[in-house]
């Protein structure tokens, strides 16, 4: 594995986090976090705080981001973030953002033409609004020679005419109609289901419980592994406690056996972790103790401050 402060190689593909907010979401680790232990926040402050909780006003602490890959000569964003301009009237913190992200890429390298694939790990608010940019009044990809590449059950799930509950309530709405929709219309969406192969180096694998098409991108290439496991893991507090969920997972039983499941596979293929919120350095190998796990060693990118 080489890297440098922006980027980490794994074998034959390159990894660039290239991120577009990092701070607090307005959530206590209560709200958040509602099944964490007792008192395990304040027993893990040490590598908590500050990177994902700040203790003085006791919020969690997230970073929005894609990882960028490049393999086999391909460009490859995972995940899109939140999106500027795009109404959010039930997740206030994301509501009509107006951020740099599209200057993050070019920083990597990257203009919006040049992306081959882009892949939604699922289909949340904070993962899919850079899909479309606004063009006057009409929401147009904002990638137009890539192929975005979703779950077909998570696209049937946030399809508002099939009409599904969810736990947000009303926290995804619009996300469907000016994410997704365009993009889908503009024939640039690819919906698979169980297992997708990308290429030698990269397979998507349905990874269900956070929602029912929740994804995991694996990487193996050149005897070096990694799995993005979008919101699998929010904290690292999930990793040392992997029955605590979220307070948006679609199916809490599903959600923790999937996590239990995957940062096992983790630990024995010695394969780095890169959730998509982890502020700090971003992503971590992983060992099992036990029935639990704890974080092995940290990745090279440089912290998220």
């Amino acid at each position: 594995m080489e890297h440098n402060p922006e980027q980490i190689i794994l074998g034959e593909v390159t990894v660039t986090r290239v991120t577009e907010f990092y701070g607090t979401v307005e959530l206590t680790p209560g709200e958040f976090f509602p099944d964490s232990p007792a008192g395990s926040w304040d027993e893990h402050r040490d590598w908590l705080a500050p990177d994902f909780w700040n203790p003085e006003t006791n919020e969690c602490h997230s970073a929005i981001q894609s990882w960028l890959l490049r393999s086999e000569g391909r460009t490859i964003l995972v995940d899109t973030g939140v999106g500027n301009h795009k109404d959010r009237p039930y997740a206030r913190v994301w509501n009509r953002r107006d951020t740099d992200y599209l200057d993050n890429l070019a920083a990597a390298g990257v203009r919006p033409e040049d992306v081959d694939l882009v892949v939604n790990t699922h289909l949340h608010v904070d993962h899919v609004g850079w899909n479309t940019r606004l063009d006057g009044r009409v929401w147009v990809p904002t990638f137009p020679n890539a192929t975005y590449l979703m779950t077909r059950q998570d696209f049937e799930f946030w399809d508002p005419a099939n009409e599904h509950r969810s736990v947000l309530g009303r926290g995804n709405q619009n996300v469907f109609e000016d994410s997704v929709t365009p993009v889908h219309r503009a024939g640039l969406t690819r919906l698979w289901e169980e297992s997708f192969r990308i290429d030698r180096n990269l397979r998507l694998d349905l990874a269900p419980g956070h929602t029912p098409g929740s994804s995991v991108l694996a990487l193996e290439s050149g005897g070096d592994r990694a799995l993005f496991v979008g919101d699998l893991v929010h904290t690292p507090l999930q990793i040392t406690e992997p029955g605590t969920n979220s307070c948006f997972c679609e199916d809490p039983a599903e959600s923790r056996a999937t996590r239990h499941r995957l940062l096992g596979h983790a630990a024995e293929d010695n394969a780095l972790v890169f959730p998509a919120h982890f502020g700090g350095r971003g992503a971590a190998e992983v060992e099992r103790t036990g029935s639990r796990f704890a974080i092995k060693e940290w990745a090279a990118f440089s912290r998220l401050s």
